[in-house]
């Protein structure tokens, strides 16, 4: 029961809070980092993961660590979207890693083109007056990439063996 309210509920909760706070502020805060990190160790214990498997998630949230941090360090993608894309690869797992980054590419691909789009459209006077819409039509802004990760690890999670076979029996 624990286990599949983590994985059905939690799980994609805390992703899409992530996904709207970068839309809202270009930032995701670090206790959403925090939490999925809790809540993925709890699932763990819910649904007695076998250490090799545990050691693939580990291995999978390193990985998403360090390619998240060297895209930081480029300048593609925020510090936020960085332990996101870790976070989301350690519940994710070392299997569907590539998966994920690749449906998050193109979700990421796709967010950026419409994002070009927007903002070459002059804004409505409501939607002016709000600042969190001006923010993304400003040009000079970034791509809050949170959202093609929320996106991407919600489109795959329930494709993931042992998240599915340790939440739905």
């Amino acid at each position: 029961m624990i286990a599949e309210i983590l994985i059905l509920v939690a799980f994609p909760v805390l992703l899409l809070i992530a996904a709207c706070w970068d839309i809202a502020s270009f930032t995701i805060p670090n206790f959403i980092q925090a939490a999925l990190i809790a809540l993925f160790l709890l699932f763990v214990a819910a649904t007695a993961m076998p250490a090799a498997a545990f050691g693939g998630h580990l291995l999978a949230g390193f990985i998403g660590l360090v390619a998240g941090f060297t895209l930081f360090s480029l300048g593609y993608i925020g510090g936020g979207d960085a332990k996101l894309f870790a976070c989301a690869s350690l519940w994710l797992g070392l299997a569907i890693l590539p998966s994920y980054a690749l449906i998050a590419s193109v979700l990421g691909g796709g967010l950026t083109l419409a994002l070009l789009s927007f903002r070459s459209l002059p804004l409505p006077g409501i939607l002016a007056r709000q600042n969190w819409i001006m923010r993304l039509h400003d040009e000079a802004a970034g791509v809050p990439y949170g959202v093609a990760l929320a996106a991407g690890a919600l489109a795959i999670v329930l494709y993931t063996d042992g998240l599915r076979s340790g939440a739905l029996g």
